[in-house]
């Protein structure tokens, strides 16, 4: 997505005017929506408690380890100390400086997951936001979840600052991170600020845009709500001019004004450093990094004058662009005057109030009682009412305008992704999309009468979660859950007995395994049945290849002459893809396939859609059998990070289980293996390389890739796939 210069900077102030709506609390010009995303453990959630504290939205600060966070509210949250679904959260905030000092800003937070488990929180709160804040922590610099929230703030556009935390630890080490950011991410990253000591004497912050130092060395400043501001101190002076000349070099790339004044010896005020500052971190090209402490209250004032002066409001980005009908372009501009289009990027099952539908407003404004068209289904429903989240509590409010994030009550038959709009405005905007699940496990209620609140939990959780699916096993009647990882699942399960009140057993999990084909092929397809009356007459031809990496199953009519009649292309077509969800090798999943429909005959009496659907299911399975097909298998990324001492007994653990080592690095007297794991070599991982190293070493797992699962393996997961399937 390429990015527009920041509207609230270069234009003027009227196009700012025509686009507010008199009655809105907060101008467009004023508002943020930013997320807090990285990796596991990083500190987000401690950031996000810091920054609605010192904002004023809260009055006590909450801590994670006392399970008494504001935004980790469900159970399971508070009692595991991770975060697993993104919530939303308002507060507001006085910059202390530059062109907004003074003026109060709103900042709409989304408080993300950082495991791997929960990506789909992070994917779905990225695609509606503006901007966002990413974490790392100052000991262990960018780590495999930090790059995957980078790519997915690519992807979908967000500009974003980075916060270095947790530089109170040993360890830690600013200028680290910063040189990792760059050649692990390819961020053009530069120093905001610079720190005043380090680990234990980490004591303030230089700011390098102002030119001046903030101290935290009051002892009875506990809360650190009043950093004291002083001149740069003397030991710090040549370092902080090095690093703000090294910061001007790289925003004159964006701000032609501020070169030429620099390049001219002319003195740059903090109004117009600001401003160039903040076009460079909006042109997604620039990104300024703050060191801090979240735990220990130092920086997360800064932090917040950064999100404010930095970060793009509305305004700031590009129109949002769907699609009509017709899959003509169409353009949401940011207007509270114009017809209204929004986003519904979360569904939540609340005890109270029923099903929230979490929704980002792009352009318009929307009134409580509003009908909302959804172009998926073609149908209208009426917002009942409307809400602003503060975590898990709701407060009604009557209207929400353009660049809101708020929730709707009332509107039933939607789905993760829906655009909600007026009538009369044809537009579909671009969904969030989801990875594949990577494993799956069979769950089995315990009484008939679990069995139907089993359903009734199942079909909430699914519309809820993107990433979940479910299916019943034909062979076994089992009812399959198919997830992220193991963590991912087992919160599933959990739900399900606490929110839900289902018991039930659930089995042990399984790969999700994928089928593919190596080499193109044809097939036939017929089906033909004579009962005396009237028969069934369906013929397909088809030619089969693969697909690249990724690509997923693609069919495409290439029929000439009218071999087959127009109206039974659809229904072969559907019989093609259904049989897409069963390979010949093993009963899984096919994927990254292309097939062509290129020939066939029909019958003027008996042919039927039901007959062409049949003979497409039977064709692809024809050519499939043809095409040297091959089983894959989900391929992890695992980093593990050990002291040097066992080193060996863990590499030696990583081979043992087909794995592939990619790299070894020492940071900090540690050693960090980077290695790709067959996830069914994975179960049970964590505990048996804490008894390897005696509980000094961790891992992080990520999904990497799927790869051809050796010939040697072949024949038992086959054989294991038809006594027990769990397929998904």
């Amino acid at each position: 997505m390429s990015v527009a210069p920041a509207i609230s900077i270069v234009t003027e102030k009227s196009k700012i005017a025509a686009a507010n709506s008199k009655d809105r609390p907060f101008p467009l010009e004023w508002t943020r929506n930013i997320g807090i995303v990285a990796h596991i453990d990083a500190g987000k959630t401690t950031a996000t408690e810091r920054i609605l504290f010192y904002s004023g939205a809260v009055h006590k600060m909450g801590e994670v380890h006392e399970g008494s966070t504001v935004t980790d509210w469900m159970e399971q949250e508070r009692e595991r100390g991770i975060t697993i679904t993104a919530a939303a959260i308002s507060c507001a905030w006085n910059a202390s400086c530059g062109p907004w000092k003074g003026i109060k800003q709103r900042i709409n937070i989304i408080d993300t997951p950082g495991h791997v488990d929960f990506t789909a929180e992070v994917e779905r709160s990225m695609r509606v936001l503006d901007g966002a804040v990413s974490v790392f922590c100052a000991v262990a610099g960018v780590q495999p979840q930090s790059e995957t929230v980078w790519r997915q703030a690519n992807k979908y556009g967000v500009p974003r600052i980075a916060f270095i935390n947790k530089m109170d630890r040993v360890g830690a080490d600013f200028f680290r991170a910063i040189s990792e950011m760059r050649e692990k991410l390819g961020a053009n990253a530069h120093a905001l600020f610079i720190p005043i000591g380090k680990e234990e004497n980490f004591s303030g912050l230089v700011d390098l845009v102002q030119n001046i130092a903030y101290i935290f060395e009051d002892t009875t400043d506990l809360l650190g709500l009043n950093p004291v501001t002083s001149p740069i101190p003397a030991a710090y002076a040549a370092q902080a001019k090095e690093y703000r000349d090294k910061l001007i070099e790289a925003v004159c790339d964006f701000d032609d004004v501020l070169a030429e004044k620099y390049l001219g010896g002319e003195e740059i005020t903090v109004e117009e450093f600001t401003l160039a500052v903040r076009k460079a971190t909006i042109s997604m090209k620039f990104t300024g990094v703050i060191p801090g402490s979240a735990f220990k209250k130092k920086g997360v004032q800064r932090l917040l004058d950064c999100v404010v002066s930095y970060l793009p409001n509305p305004l700031d980005l590009p129109a949002m662009k769907g699609q009509d009908t017709d899959g003509n372009e169409v353009f949401a501009t940011v207007d509270d005057k114009a017809k209204m289009a929004g986003l519904a990027f979360k569904l939540w099952n609340d005890p109270f109030v029923g099903r929230l539908v979490f929704f980002r407003i792009y352009t318009g404004k929307l009134p409580k009682g509003m009908p909302l068209y959804n172009p998926r289904t073609r149908r209208t429903e009426r917002v009942s009412r409307l809400v602003l989240m503060r975590a898990m509590d709701r407060e009604e409010i009557d209207m929400a305008y353009s660049g809101d994030i708020c929730a709707l009550v009332g509107v039933k038959e939607v789905i993760t992704g829906d655009t909600l709009c007026d009538e009369d405005f044809d537009i579909r905007l671009e969904p969030p999309s989801f990875p594949e699940p990577v494993i799956a496990m069979s769950i089995e209620p315990n009484s008939k009468a679990d069995q139907e609140k089993l359903g009734m939990a199942l079909q909430r959780l699914v519309a809820e979660d993107p990433t979940l699916r479910v299916k019943t096993d034909t062979d076994t009647g089992q009812t399959i859950l198919a997830g992220m990882g193991e963590l991912h699942l087992e919160i599933i399960v959990d739900r399900m007995k606490r929110e839900f009140k289902v018991e039930a057993t659930s089995g042990k999990p399984q790969i999700a395994y994928r089928e593919t084909i190596t080499t193109a092929a044809d097939g036939e397809g017929k089906f033909i049945r004579q009962s005396g009356g009237k028969g069934q007459y369906g013929h397909v031809v088809v030619k089969i290849e693969p697909n690249g990496k990724g690509k997923g199953v693609e069919v495409i009519n290439e029929t000439v002459g009218g071999s087959i009649p127009k109206e039974f292309i659809k229904p072969a077509t559907e019989g093609i893809l259904e049989a897409t969800n069963n390979g010949v090798v093993a009963g899984y999943p096919v994927v990254d396939v292309i097939v062509r429909i290129v020939d066939g005959s029909f019958h003027d009496v008996d042919s039927s859609e039901m007959a062409f659907k049949m003979a497409g299911i039977f064709g692809f399975k024809d050519a499939m059998k043809a095409s040297k097909p091959i089983l894959l298998e989900p391929i992890m990324g695992v980093e593990v990070t050990t002291p040097e001492e066992y080193q060996g007994d863990l590499i030696g653990d990583i081979n043992r289980r087909r794995g592939r080592i990619n790299g070894m690095e020492s940071k900090n007297g540690a050693c960090i293996i980077n290695s790709n794991v067959p996830l069914e070599m994975l179960f049970g991982y964590v505990t048996d390389i804490r008894s390897l190293s005696k509980g000094r070493a961790s891992a992080s797992i990520t999904p990497s890739h799927f790869e051809q699962v050796p010939s040697s393996l072949l024949t038992k997961i086959v054989e294991t796939s038809t006594k027990a399937p769990a397929r998904s």
